[in-house]
């Protein structure tokens, strides 16, 4: 009881099974009815959100038309905003790989996040990481613009823009800002717009690499990630000319 309490303390907004899974990745032998029965007796809970009741999106490149299929298969994006303890703008920009569950971005800024900006982003990652078949969005500006618009042609990459109006279309993407709230944005304050960058960074870290998914059997996204081939067709992107004759996406950097 003594180490559920410290875990209790540490993430507050953990189950009982997110809280079995941190203690054997501590090295303890327990199961979650172990963990479950001690949480019920000492009166332990977890305050319930409520939830709406949604309408199944329905349009193509909904996630329930369009799933994911493979690592790299899809990735999805949105924002999420916040603000400051001095109450200035927070806006986050989040990216995640739809099958794996790994967040690859978190990035915090002060007020605008420009379509460049996550143009910019975007290169970034299909250099890191390779380039995924399609990327699922709303229609924000700043995902259905020029600067992403021409970043996603170039390396050929499907955009999936869900219905106007209809968020639960992005199901996974939605279901990571809940938790980012729920977990980060709720529970910390931000004295800076740096400090916000520093404390998503260490958040994103620790939610791919300790923190187990419900999804993923509790295993860990990045856990998980290693065990899966990326999808057939996608391929690491790489700074040459193209025609170069490599099975890898080509484009030119400007």
């Amino acid at each position: 009881m003594a180490a559920i309490y410290a875990k209790v303390a540490e993430y507050p907004r953990y189950g009982y099974r997110l809280i079995a899974s941190e203690l054997r990745t501590d090295g303890w032998t327990v199961n979650a009815k172990r963990v479950y029965r001690l949480w019920r007796r000492e009166g332990l809970k977890v305050a319930r959100k409520a939830r709406k009741q949604r309408a199944k999106g329905g349009s193509v490149n909904s996630v329930k038309n369009r799933p994911s299929l493979h690592m790299n298969d899809v990735w999805a994006m949105d924002f999420i905003h916040d603000s400051t303890a001095s109450g200035g703008a927070l806006k986050l920009l989040v990216i995640e790989d739809e099958y794996t569950r790994e967040c690859l971005t978190l990035a915090a800024r002060g007020g605008s996040f420009s379509g460049q900006l996550v143009a910019e982003t975007l290169l970034e990652l299909f250099m890191i990481r390779g380039v995924p078949l399609a990327i699922r969005s709303d229609n924000g500006g700043e995902f259905t613009g020029t600067a992403v618009s021409k970043i996603l042609k170039a390396a050929v990459v499907k955009a999936l823009p869900v219905a106007a109006g209809c968020p639960w279309e992005n199901g996974v993407v939605e279901s990571l800002n809940s938790i980012v709230r729920d977990t980060l944005l709720n529970t910390d304050e931000f004295p800076t717009v740096k400090a916000a960058r520093n404390m998503a960074t260490a958040w994103r870290l620790e939610y791919n690499h300790r923190r187990g998914h419900g999804a993923l059997g509790y295993q860990t996204p990045a856990e998980y990630a290693a065990r899966c081939r990326p999808a057939p067709g996608s391929a690491a992107l790489r700074p040459t000319r193209p025609g170069s004759g490599t099975k890898d996406k080509t484009m030119v950097l400007s």
